[in-house]
């Protein structure tokens, strides 16, 4: 597969995963694997392509956001605590990220962690929809609590660990916490906004000089067009998601990370 049709190929994935609890960060280690590229070549393009997806967030929810940028200019309460919840609950994954990068980036170049991460994160899920007990009132992100909120912020850094999925860690931690599905979602979509901003960024800094000085045979134009095709992907999952779990809960997620988990598995020769 040449170097652009791998760009398209995996900006659909990232598209398509991103925010869904399936993990696109092990979705996107097994799809390189799939497409025959170097892992160490696409790391970061398949770190920064995310920003795509990002910004589809910002795209479909810039009302929100502009309203909560008004109230925090405005010192409203509903702004102040819509912007406090999205910050405490990146600060977790900042100071662990940063902490630990390097332990953690050395996992993104082994594909036989998101087999088992996979189903692990499956079992989880099925497990927290039938026990947990949301609350199914009107309660939205600036309503949550300070515990609630530093609970999925710590749920989010699961994550690093790649397979384990950011948005099903933040979700499953969310309905753990009684916090309903709809605004678990949301809340799930709203913090990915500063802590991909900020992985992307750590990861631009660190390999930035190799990126330039044309290290690697991943260049600008991939970037591009992997960050334009996760964009669009990913602007109808978001417009789909929230309506899919409303009616049918996350358990269909869970199983089709067992099975995913169960045919990487089979396909790596680990069992």
């Amino acid at each position: 597969m040449n170097d652009y049709l791998t760009a398209i190929f995996l900006g659909i994935v990232e598209g398509l995963t991103e925010f869904i609890p399936v993990s696109s960060t092990g979705h996107l280690i097994l799809a390189t694997e799939l497409s025959g590229a170097d892992p160490s070549e696409w790391a970061m393009f398949n770190v920064v392509i995310q920003l795509g997806a990002i910004l589809a967030v910002v795209y479909q929810y810039w009302g929100t956001f502009w309203s909560a940028g008004m109230g925090v200019l405005r010192r409203e309460r509903e702004g102040l605590m819509f912007a406090r919840n999205i910050l405490l609950g990146f600060l977790p994954s900042a100071v662990i990220g940063f902490t630990l990068y390097e332990n953690f980036e050395a996992m993104l170049g082994n594909p036989g962690i998101v087999p088992w991460a996979l189903i692990a994160g499956g079992i989880a899920i099925i497990v927290i929809e039938r026990l947990a007990k949301p609350r199914e009132d009107g309660q939205g992100v600036a309503d949550l609590s300070l515990t609630k909120v530093l609970a999925v912020g710590f749920a989010q850094c699961l994550a690093m660990v790649p397979g384990v999925s950011r948005s099903g860690a933040t979700i499953m931690g969310a309905l753990a916490m009684g916090i309903n599905r709809k605004t678990a979602a949301e809340f799930s979509f709203f913090l990915a906004v500063p802590t991909m901003v900020g992985a992307t960024t750590l990861e631009m800094a660190t390999k930035y000089d190799q990126l330039m000085a044309g290290a690697t045979r991943v260049g600008w134009d991939e970037i591009a067009i992997g960050f334009v095709v996760s964009f669009i992907v990913a602007l109808f999952v978001i417009r789909a998601f929230v309506a899919f779990v409303s009616r049918n809960g996350f358990t269909p997620f869970g199983w089709y990370r067992i099975v995913a988990g169960t045919a990487a598995l089979l396909w790596l020769g680990i069992v």
